[in-house]
């Protein structure tokens, strides 16, 4: 069964030309070619060429038509598509020049070269060309060979999300650190001293985040299943493919041919292994197998998304949202909105003369158990500083967190810094598409110390108000070990004692 499907990405690059920042559209488009006919009809994507295509700015077209002309191959043209006239005018209108070369062979398969991918780019995007050429050495397993265009540009750096390798922490180092910089021994008498304390904290475990607990890095062969034999038969393969190209003989080519099937089934095998030996761990461990049903049943058999934000749709405007800033102001709009009071005056007043006397002084017990209790490697707010550093330098910090909590507590202040929040932006599952606002939602990553404290004070009211019997029997919602079976089983209970 053939499938065919036509893909389009954008991106924009924002960049400084002429002290002046302007914004590089780079469209990568891929049209499917036919199997049966041998003109191709107008596919939906050069349609939309035109839509895709911009005048504010310069653009990049990175393409795989499928088609052949005599404009880009001037030799070895096979056959005329009548698609082919379309998309001409289309770049014509657009103003838009062939980079790469004509006759460039850009894909070989079964004793055919042919050039059918190609690379448009507007006219001053022409003159920042430093090299637009195929490259034999960045071969991968493809037909179609890679092609280098190198722009000579001035990019604006974007910060790229880091992550930290906690599972290599260096808890020796830590703690060390931590005995030496963290002796805190001064009373907290007022909100400034409180704040300042958490501010203080917060700078020492970053700094020591960052000494002892390495980045992670990104590479070209991150692949759980990749190993020395999956190198070694990629770097031969890549060798025997410039062998041939420099000689050009039968032999070179039937050996090249050779090796990249035997490499094709080296890696297969690899992959295959890697993946039955997963099933295997996840078979056996009781927590994994219930992510791994949950991935078979809804995941498994979607395609792979696109780690891109999607375009959005405002009610007032008629056209979608692109731009990155535009998407947030929608965002924003709909999850922050402005806040209002309450209407309470359909309640009635009621007071319960209810006088309880507990001990409000927090123990280093009850934060020890309470820091134990959370999950190590729960995602971490913008300090960047998760649980599990917490637990490793559990010794010196204990007494440190105590007497800033009781603070809290006595003074009744809750430190600027706990009150601030990184919000994440999710997508909702089982969603058609994703253009519109409502199909998003929200997670708010709170301090690690805020979640401490807060966790200590929810389980103390939680044990007032079940001791002194504040809450109704027949309450079943936000409360412990109270479920649907629990209700249905209170409903059976009276209606056989009515």
């Amino acid at each position: 069964m053939y499938v065919a499907c036509n893909v389009y990405n954008i991106f924009l690059i924002a960049c400084n030309a002429d002290d002046e920042t302007q914004t590089l559209r780079l469209l990568n488009v891929y049209n499917s070619c036919s199997l049966f006919t041998t003109f191709t009809k107008k596919s939906s994507i050069i349609s939309r060429l035109n839509e895709l295509l911009k005048n504010d700015c310069e653009q990049l077209i990175v393409e795989d038509f499928n088609l052949h002309h005599s404009h880009w191959e001037k030799r070895r043209c096979f056959t005329r598509h009548t698609t082919t006239d379309t998309l001409l005018n289309i770049i014509t209108n657009a103003r838009l020049k062939l980079l790469l070369k004509s006759d460039t062979i850009t894909r070989e398969a079964h004793n055919q070269f042919t050039t059918i991918d190609l690379v448009f780019s507007s006219e001053k995007i022409q003159f920042m060309t430093r090299k637009c050429k195929v490259r034999i050495n960045l071969h991968q397993r493809s037909n179609h060979l890679s092609i280098v265009t190198e722009l000579c540009l001035q990019t604006i750096s974007v910060q790229f999300s880091t992550q930290r390798l906690w599972k290599k922490m260096n808890t020796e180092a830590l703690s060390a650190y931590l005995q030496i910089h963290l002796s805190l021994k001064r009373s907290l008498d007022d909100k400034t001293m409180m704040n300042d304390r958490v501010c203080k904290i917060i700078r020492v475990l970053q700094k020591i985040i960052e000494k002892s607990i390495f980045l992670t890095k990104s590479s070209n062969r991150a692949r759980d299943f990749w190993n020395q034999s999956c190198f070694e038969v990629v770097m031969k393969s890549r060798w025997l493919r410039i062998i041939w190209k420099t000689q050009g003989t039968l032999e070179a080519w039937n050996e090249y041919l050779k090796h990249n099937d035997h490499k094709n089934k080296i890696i297969q095998q690899m992959k295959c292994a890697h993946f039955r030996s997963q099933m295997h761990e996840l078979s056996e461990a009781l927590k994994s197998i219930w992510c791994f049903a949950k991935w078979a049943r809804i995941e498994s058999q979607l395609s792979k998304k696109l780690s891109q934000f999607s375009s959005l749709k405002r009610s007032d405007i008629d056209h979608m949202i692109t731009t990155f800033e535009k998407k947030i102001e929608i965002l924003r709009e709909k999850f922050f909105l402005s806040s209002s009071q309450a209407n309470v005056s359909d309640i009635a007043e009621s007071f319960i003369s209810l006088t309880v006397s507990f001990n409000s002084r927090i123990t280093e017990d009850e934060v020890k158990q309470t820091i134990r209790w959370v999950k190590a490697d729960k995602a971490s707010d913008a300090s960047d500083i998760s649980n599990g550093a917490l637990q490793a330098s559990l010794a010196e910090l204990i007494s440190v967190l105590t007497s800033l909590f009781n603070a809290c507590v006595t003074h009744k202040y809750h430190s600027k810094q706990f009150k601030k929040t990184q919000t994440i932006v999710l997508r909702k599952s089982k969603k058609s598409d994703y253009i519109d606002s409502k199909t998003y939602q929200l997670i708010a990553l709170l301090d690690i110390m805020s979640k401490v404290l807060k966790s200590i004070m929810i389980k103390r009211l939680s044990d007032i108000v079940k001791t002194h019997h504040m809450l109704s029997n027949a309450q079943m919602k936000a409360r412990r070990k109270r479920f649907v079976i629990s209700t249905l089983d209170l409903l059976i209970d009276q209606v056989h004692t009515v």
